[in-house]
């Protein structure tokens, strides 16, 4: 007697597994890539990590995160076994305190978990941080953020109609993952500013509620630049001019050129944009925002979107090309939800 041939899997064998998961409610509304015990192994052993290993805790939601699960949600999402550190980094994040996962994650303002990858392991995996830096085309950026997002919604049940109560939502709650590009940044970069080494690899994961562009073609002075993206930061629409949380001014390669061909440090850069992106008391009171009377002094006392200038997260990333940079407002407030760095530990 022969032995039987072994079975390879079939094209239609792969689809049905994807309907099955779609059925299962285990997606994000796209096709995910069916997990085996081989794939999810590869993957835990890309970070050198055991099932078990617990990963993070939400305590506010009574839930342990053990690598198996994020292991089986970055197969799900298509990442390779290399990006497993990167995605573990981004977990623990989330799971940090100061990040206060349940606020970003069950609130109606519709958060996206947005991630700045740092240092040698974003050009080793080919992390994008240049053209088309919050667009498609770079397995990497689409998949670590999907990872983070499928396991939000597997292992800790935030999905849509559950804890999951965004009235809205924003696209980038499918994935928002990018690198910052330092090799033509005219400042120090993001780890670096809040404490790593320069040869670190880390994560900083920020609820955000979406971006906003910010265009200015004709400028070539850093000061109007910064006046141009705190306008944006300061709209009366922005949760940042109530909430006083992290926001981050993400700027890209002309007006990034401005800055440096004038010399300015990132402090100066924060300060500029913290001594204007605000607005009048009585403003904030005109549309309801405050709903109390305005007084006469109202109209000199002034509500920055920050506390201090500091808490503006400015970095660079994008093409080196077009007269845009992005702001990405915050969400919450400060005491509900703050930005987290987290180490990337490799093999």
């Amino acid at each position: 007697m022969t032995a039987p041939e072994e079975h390879v899997p079939q094209p239609a064998d792969a689809a049905a597994m994807i309907e099955v998961y779609y059925e299962k409610g285990w997606t994000d509304g796209l096709p995910v890539v069916p997990p085996s015990e081989d794939s999810v192994g590869a993957m835990l052993a890309g970070a050198g990590l055991q099932g078990e290993d617990v990963v993070g805790e939400i305590a506010a939601r009574h839930t342990r995160i053990t690598a198996d699960k994020v292991a089986i949600n970055a197969v799900l999402a298509g990442c390779l076994p290399e990006y497993m550190p990167v995605v573990v980094a981004a977990v623990k994040g989330i799971c940090h305190e100061d990040y206060g996962y349940h606020g970003p994650s069950t609130s109606t303002g519709g958060a996206a978990v947005a991630m700045v990858v740092n240092g040698p392991i974003a050009a080793r995996l080919g992390i994008n941080g240049e053209d088309n830096v919050f667009g498609p085309g770079f397995r990497p950026n689409a998949t670590i953020g999907r990872a983070v997002r499928l396991l939000m919604m597997n292992a800790i049940n935030t999905r849509p109609g559950k804890l999951d109560k965004s009235t809205l939502g924003n696209p980038g709650k499918y994935t928002l993952c990018f690198a910052e590009n330092e090799a033509n940044s005219p400042w120090e970069p993001l780890h670096v500013e809040r404490g790593f080494k320069a040869e670190d690899s880390a994560v900083t994961v920020f609820a955000t509620e979406g971006s906003i562009q910010v265009y200015n073609q004709l400028s070539n002075d850093a000061e109007t630049l910064c006046k141009t993206m705190a306008d944006a930061m300061a709209n009366l629409g922005s949760i940042n001019i109530v909430g006083q949380q992290n926001i981050m001014a993400v700027w890209a390669g002309e007006h990034a050129a401005v800055f440096r061909k004038a010399g300015w440090s990132k402090k100066q850069v924060q300060q500029c944009l913290f001594e204007n992106a605000k607005r009048t008391v009585a403003d904030i009171k005109r549309v309801g925002k405050f709903p109390l009377p305005i007084k006469p002094e109202d109209e000199e006392t002034y509500r920055h979107v920050t506390r201090t200038p500091e808490e503006i997260l400015v970095l660079h990333a994008g093409a080196p090309q077009g007269a845009f940079s992005t702001c990405l407002p915050g969400w919450g407030s400060h005491s509900v939800t703050r930005a987290v760095t987290t180490r990337i530990e490799t093999l």
